[in-house]
């Protein structure tokens, strides 16, 4: 009956310890005491999830420190430093660098992922070349949406939008803009949604990055997005500018993202690296409050950015240890909030993205399963819990063992 059981498996939402029957890559059964026969192995009671979404990463840029000094740590050092470094990759270094950061996701629980590739005259479209074929070689370990993205502006340097046209015709799955890298900012947002409407993909932004809370773009990219029809299919990252506004503005905007259905997602280890670098004391957050936007209606993920570049020098593409680390900023610690942390690098983040994706394994979902060393959603955020073996439509993708202590009690 069952290509595989998972066993004695502990699930959000419900009380009794359950076996998870899986046939055919999907979930068959979800039963204690299932039949034996098929193949098995026990969660021994731990926590299983359908595995983590990381809905914005910049797998092309990852690993280069030992390309690019930092001295200012910096947004704009940050950009200035990868610009010149990236007119130096080629495919295999983009390819190489990529695949060690995506195996570090996998082996952290992560199922899926956006990440954007960019493509300018400077890098051409040999990261996105690189990044295709990853995506090939890893399609039975992880589902990867791979964003054409314009980071340093569109309307002085239009030779990007040709290049972002010949990469979705090449395959890419989503389109992406930075309007404050743009003297155009609104025409930016506008030349971006144009290929989203074209190709059909959603569109994704990294917008209002910093802490001044006027000169926002968002009033003009939400007008847009209802302008043309397209709630629910555009997100935003960063948007540290709500971190500063006055809870009266902050509240009208969120209640705006809400109602243009425009997802956003924070980058807490980034957003805390770059923000605020200018105050000699008390020194501000900087990111943006994804809990109150949530509870404001709006489709809030956290994700992971960079993993050791200019724009974020550490990182382990853990997304367990992302949700830990906005939930110690945004000083949130009751069970409820814990597990919205936890639900902002799964369902939620699946659904800023455009995928639909069980948090909790069902019958009739793809047997994307993941065993924590926790026994619920909120205690793994609160201990950062090691995921210790994952499955991918039924096949195993990882296994990741608990350590073991091997010297003796002192006395013993």
């Amino acid at each position: 009956m069952f290509d595989f059981i998972l066993r004695d498996a502990r699930l959000g939402g419900r009380d009794e310890i359950l076996d998870i029957g899986v046939a055919g890559g999907r979930i068959a059964a979800l039963s204690p005491g299932l039949p034996e026969g098929a193949p098995s192995r026990s969660a021994e009671g731990r926590f299983v999830c359908s595995g983590f979404v990381d809905a914005h990463i910049h797998l092309d840029k990852a690993l280069i420190l030992d390309r690019c000094p930092i001295c200012q740590g910096t947004l704009q050092e940050a950009v200035s430093l990868t610009a010149k470094a990236k007119a130096g990759f080629t495919e295999e270094d983009v390819y190489a660098r990529a695949e060690t950061v995506l195996r570090q996701a996998i082996v952290s629980g992560t199922m899926a992922m956006r990440s954007f590739v960019e493509t300018d005259p400077r890098v051409g479209l040999r990261s996105f070349e690189a990044l295709t074929r990853l995506k090939s070689d890893y399609a039975g370990m992880i589902d990867l949406d791979l964003c054409a993205f314009a980071q340093e502006g569109l309307t002085q340097e239009m030779a990007t939008h040709d290049l972002l046209v010949a990469a979705l015709e090449g395959g890419a799955t989503s389109v992406g803009g930075c309007p404050y890298t743009d003297p155009d900012p609104v025409a930016h947002i506008d030349l971006v949604l144009d290929l989203a409407e074209r190709f059909g993909v959603p569109a994704d932004f990294h917008i209002d990055f910093d802490l001044d809370p006027e000169g926002s773009d968002l009033p003009a990219l939400i007008a847009a997005v209802k302008a043309r029809g397209l709630q629910g299919r555009v997100s935003i990252g960063h948007v540290s500018k709500l971190s500063a506004m006055a809870p009266d503005r902050f509240d009208r905007l969120a209640g705006e993202l809400a109602a243009a259905d425009i997802g956003l997602v924070v980058l807490p280890a980034t957003d805390l690296y770059l923000m605020g670098r200018d105050a000699d004391r008390l020194a501000p957050r900087g990111m943006a409050p994804a809990d109150r936007l949530a509870r404001a209606g709006v489709r809030t993920a956290v994700a992971t950015n960079n993993v050791m570049n200019p724009f974020t020098p550490f990182g382990d593409a853990s997304l367990i240890r992302m949700a830990n680390l906005f939930a110690n900023v945004a000083q949130i610690g009751s069970d409820e909030e814990m597990a919205s942390a936890f639900a902002m690098v799964g369902e939620r983040a699946a659904s800023v993205i455009g995928l639909a994706r069980p948090e909790t394994p069902e019958v009739g979902a793809p047997a994307d399963l993941v065993v924590l060393d926790a026994t619920s959603a909120a205690e793994a955020v609160r201990r950062i819990a090691q995921p210790i073996a994952g499955w991918k439509a039924g096949r195993q993708t990882f296994e990741h063992p608990l350590p073991t202590i091997v010297a003796d009690k002192a006395g013993d």
